[in-house]
């Protein structure tokens, strides 16, 4: 699919989109499939609804058992699930809205969700969660950020996890190299410096450069510039000095302390690598923990929450909180939120965040006795809700944000690895389309 940049890319997806709607209209049956802006009906409350993963494929095994404890509880309703990889479900959300074949639910991170929402594709389901058991159940600040994401001051999904970026390390080649726990950056870059020997094949860090590598990127270097903003007025600050001095020291370690395969690397690969070698560190998020468990056992690694400043300031960016969609084309609105509420229920959400070692959305599931088990959540979830850190919102409020900070800068990205692009020119041209992209947003929505 062509990515059109800025108000080009939501010019042409509403072009494309009147032009296939009147083929949509009477192509739609009681599956549920539809176009977006196409308003569907309510439905019976029974037979078959369509379930889109947007994490397939490594959440799918959990998925199918939610699924499974859904269809006894209710016997009348089949949901038909479909895992779309990370990686691919924006473009296939995209084609879904132009072509109409959109799910009843779908899982929606925050990052995308503005630009689903711009194109009238969500249901609104504020008045939904206030009829619900679901009422007063859900974190406030979950609800918050994907109020804010939406970029309408209207709920379009309802959260079901939040994770935040971790620094997992190997504590056994650590304890080898006689290295301190890497709580701070010095002690971070130290530590990627001392546990190379490059002609062993063993490397004190893997970076991400692939898909994804842009969030990764950004939490590294507001973590070290300190920088407390994501804009001074209408003007990002990721070009600001400090931020480019960070980036640039961190994109450094490519190569230096980092396998060259890196540079390629998104996440399944960078943790796959990590697990089965003999690297010292990794940033990723709290998703990866099980993976970690069943590769390491838990004696000979740990996950920590990002470096701090040698102060001990902590800055991190958010970290897109995950949720459920109901899709506004949906002919079966009624089944498809019995599914929603059961998947963020005690029990469902218990099961899918323990699973995922995320921070539950559902209040009572983040008090099961799991959570105060597995170290990395436990630790984030402090950091997260105990105000020790400063949290730089990331605007995913922004319809373009999505594809500014994935299509059209990964790349951009992987030149600044390869050393064929600064760190300057890189947030330089970065900030030119977030300025853009912010003014667009504000002279719509006054």
């Amino acid at each position: 699919m062509t990515i059109f940049p800025g108000g080009r890319r939501r010019a042409a997806l509403a072009l494309a989109l009147s032009g296939v709607l009147a083929l949509t209209a009477t192509a739609c049956g009681d599956d549920g499939s539809g176009a977006g802006g196409d308003k569907g009906t309510e439905g019976s409350g029974k037979g078959k609804i369509t379930f889109w993963d947007n994490n397939g494929g490594v959440r799918t095994d959990v998925w199918k058992e939610i699924i499974a404890d859904f269809e006894k509880a209710n016997p009348d309703i089949d949901v038909e699930y479909v895992g779309i990889a990370s990686k691919e479900v924006q473009s296939k959300y995209d084609t879904a809205i132009q072509g109409g074949a959109l799910p009843d639910v779908g899982g929606v991170g925050a990052a995308m969700l503005a630009g689903i929402a711009a194109q009238n594709a969500l249901e609104p389901l504020d008045a939904r969660i206030e009829d619900s058991a679901l009422k007063g159940k859900l974190n406030a600040g979950m609800l918050a950020s994907v109020k804010s994401a939406g970029g309408q001051g209207k709920l379009f999904t309802v959260p079901t996890s939040a994770s935040n970026g971790v620094l997992y390390y190997r504590t056994d080649l650590f304890k080898a190299a006689g290295l301190p726990e890497p709580t701070t950056w010095s002690k971070f870059y130290a530590a990627a410096e001392k546990l190379t020997a490059a002609d062993k094949n063993r490397f004190g860090y893997t970076i991400r450069g692939g898909a994804g590598s842009i969030a990764q990127a950004l939490d590294a270097m507001y973590g070290q510039s300190g920088i407390t903003s994501f804009w001074n007025g209408d003007k990002t600050t990721v070009n600001d000095p400090k931020n480019v001095a960070a980036l640039q020291k961190y994109a450094g370690l490519f190569k230096r302390t980092t396998p060259a395969a890196d540079v390629n690397n998104d996440f399944t690969k960078m943790v796959a690598q990590w697990d089965s070698g003999q690297i010292g560190m990794l940033n990723h998020n709290l998703g990866s923990y099980q993976d970690h468990v069943k590769a390491l056992g838990t004696e000979k690694f740990r996950g920590i929450p990002n470096p701090t400043l040698d102060d001990g300031t902590r800055v991190q960016v958010s970290n897109p909180v995950d949720g459920l969609g109901l899709f506004s084309s949906s002919k079966n609105k009624a089944a498809a939120w019995k599914f929603i509420e059961f998947a963020a229920s005690h029990a469902s959400n218990s099961k899918w965040n323990r699973s995922a070692g995320a921070i539950p959305a559902n209040t009572e599931a983040a008090r099961d006795p799991w959570l105060q088990e597995a170290e990395p959540t436990k630790l984030g979830a402090e950091v997260l809700f105990s105000g020790k850190a400063t949290i730089v919102e990331l605007p995913y409020y922004l319809p373009d944000w999505n594809t500014i900070s994935k299509a059209e800068n990964e790349p951009a990205f992987q030149k600044v690895l390869l050393g064929t692009s600064t760190a300057k020119e890189f947030l330089d041209h970065l900030a030119e389309q977030l300025n853009a992209a912010q003014a667009e947003w504000k002279q719509q929505n006054p």
